[in-house]
């Protein structure tokens, strides 16, 4: 687990075996904190940023002081992995058709939330970014 308090935190579906690997990959790749959404800190922390608790994938970036959700996160995070402009554009663009057969796949009983935009990172979220980080996962021991 990174300790960086710069580094961007990935908020995520643990519940999603898929998203649970695509999590923990790209937070090897990248220095991303990986937090399940169902970590108890999670909850407060959407709280303050949005006024409610959407299920969505959502990329705080602590240093840009930006939030990034659904499908915007989704590109976010193609991009900073280095993949082309095109696969990232396909990702944003699909990004709910690949929730929802994901959701299918892995038995979620529950559909993503409509939030897709770059958001400031609110004060009071700012201050809870810390919080996630203790609930971080862990990479399987395959990818440590």
């Amino acid at each position: 687990m990174s300790s960086d308090s710069d580094a961007p935190v990935l908020i995520f579906d643990g519940d999603c075996p898929y998203c649970s690997v695509a999590a923990l990959a790209l937070r090897r790749l990248e220095g991303v904190v990986a937090v399940p959404w169902e970590a108890e800190p999670v909850g407060p922390f959407l709280d303050a940023q949005f006024g409610s608790r959407p299920f969505a994938m959502v990329l705080v970036d602590p240093l840009e002081r930006r939030v990034y959700a659904g499908r915007s996160a989704a590109k976010e995070l193609a991009d900073r992995a280095g993949t082309p402009g095109i696969v990232g554009g396909l990702v944003r663009d699909n990004y709910d058709r690949i929730a929802d057969a994901v959701g299918t796949l892995s038995g979620r009983g529950r559909d993503p939330a409509d939030v897709h935009e770059v958001y400031r990172l609110t004060d009071a979220a700012r201050d809870l970014v810390d919080d996630l980080r203790p609930a971080a996962s862990d990479p399987p021991a395959a990818l440590s």
